[in-house]
């Protein structure tokens, strides 16, 4: 394969902005900024008139997309529908996520993972929302699957770990060990918390055996009091820890999510992740999820996702949505939500030195972005989409 030069937009590597420079591709991969003086006259060039090039977006919690639920058929062939689905809005590299269900379901989305070759699709492996959440927690999901981690689970996700590029699971801290936390920590599982009741001093206790993450932040999980910090408290407070957040207007407060970035102690951050269901990239207007009918609602900020009874269930943001709206709801910088929805994710997941990012070496997943930042053109290992 042959250079392939990108010029002509203001070019963000993941860390900074660059003006009138030029991304030289070869092979797949980012071999060079430059300067666009240097590269006049080559013929070569694919000009891009304006707008903003940035790394392909990466998203830690999608259940669907396309039409389809990972759910109701977790396949290859789902998996790959689901990332076709966010690739058109600037996602190159996204976890499929599986929510609370059956033993073999959940086996099932295993092996997907394992035996569908989706890396080319941009799906880096699996992330498992349960079925080891508190039911006082539940939120969307059904309690009545949910149970503690037993020995034969943790041998199935150890052993997975193995294989896949990427393992994250979310755990309640009322249903694991802090033993079962460092086993699966030393066998490469990503171990965020979610759907819980903790208390602080709980969850810094399986911090430190370990997990590393918090499950989208604020959602179906003790919150933050001034006697009773939770694990709202215990995740801004450690360092250690990153948390994605569901910035649709309707999961979590505007106001509280600005005061959450403001006070999150580094190096950990928090990103944005969408928690996306199956409407996303579809024009259906209702979905099944568990046996129950998920519909769109209309909102001010954007439209939601609830079940009969007006329980949110998952969302209906894409990446590009979520960039957006950090600007314009949570007033971050632009380059600051562009982060969170590549460079933090992937320095999570510890894929920081393939993805997130547009420096030498790395993937050459970009997303061309206009200047109100919709997406133009995307491309996946140099080769538009």
């Amino acid at each position: 394969m042959g250079e392939t030069i990108l010029a002509g937009a203001r070019l963000f590597d993941g860390e900074r902005f660059h003006s009138q420079r030029a991304l030289i591709i070869e092979n797949a991969r980012v071999k060079a900024i430059v300067a666009e003086a240097d590269i006049a006259g080559r013929a070569d060039i694919t000009w891009l008139d304006g707008g903003i090039l940035a790394p392909g977006f990466i998203d830690v919690q999608v259940n669907g997309g396309g039409g389809r639920m990972l759910n109701n058929a977790p396949s290859a062939e789902t998996m790959a529908i689901i990332a076709q689905a966010h690739r058109r809005v600037g996602t190159t590299a996204l976890l499929p996520t599986l929510i609370t269900d059956t033993p073999d379901v959940m086996q099932m989305a295993i092996a997907a993972a394992l035996g569908g070759c989706l890396e080319r699709n941009g799906v880096l492996g699996l992330h498992l929302e349960g079925p080891h959440l508190a039911p006082a927690r539940r939120g969307a999901h059904l309690a009545e699957l949910m149970r503690p981690l037993e020995d034969a689970d943790l041998d199935l996700l150890c052993h997975a770990a193995e294989a896949l590029p990427v393992l994250h699971v979310t755990v309640a801290v009322e249903q694991i060990t802090e033993k079962q936390v460092e086993r699966l920590a030393k066998a490469g599982v990503i171990v965020s918390l979610g759907h819980t009741d903790a208390s602080c001093s709980d969850a810094q206790r399986l911090f430190d055996a370990g997990a590393r993450g918090v499950t989208h932040l604020f959602n179906a999980m003790s919150g933050l009091s001034h006697r009773a910090p939770g694990l709202v408290g215990a995740a801004l407070d450690d360092g250690r820890v990153w948390g994605g957040i569901i910035a649709d207007g309707h999961h979590v407060d505007p106001v509280v999510l600005r005061i959450a970035l403001r006070s999150k102690r580094g190096p950990g951050r928090l990103f944005h992740v969408t928690d996306a269901m199956a409407l996303v990239g579809s024009e259906a207007e209702t979905f099944a999820l568990n046996g129950r009918v998920v519909r769109r609602q209309p909102g001010a900020v954007c439209s939601k996702l609830v079940l009969q009874d007006g329980t949110l269930a998952g969302s209906n943001l894409d990446m590009v949505s979520a960039v957006r709206k950090g600007v314009e709801m949570l007033d971050l910088p632009l380059e600051e939500s562009l982060k969170m929805a590549s460079a933090y994710p992937a320095t999570y997941l510890g894929i920081e030195s393939e993805r997130g990012f547009l420096r030498p070496g790395t993937r050459a997943d970009c997303v061309h972005l206009s200047e109100d930042l919709r997406v133009r053109r995307v491309w996946m290992a140099g080769e538009l989409q």
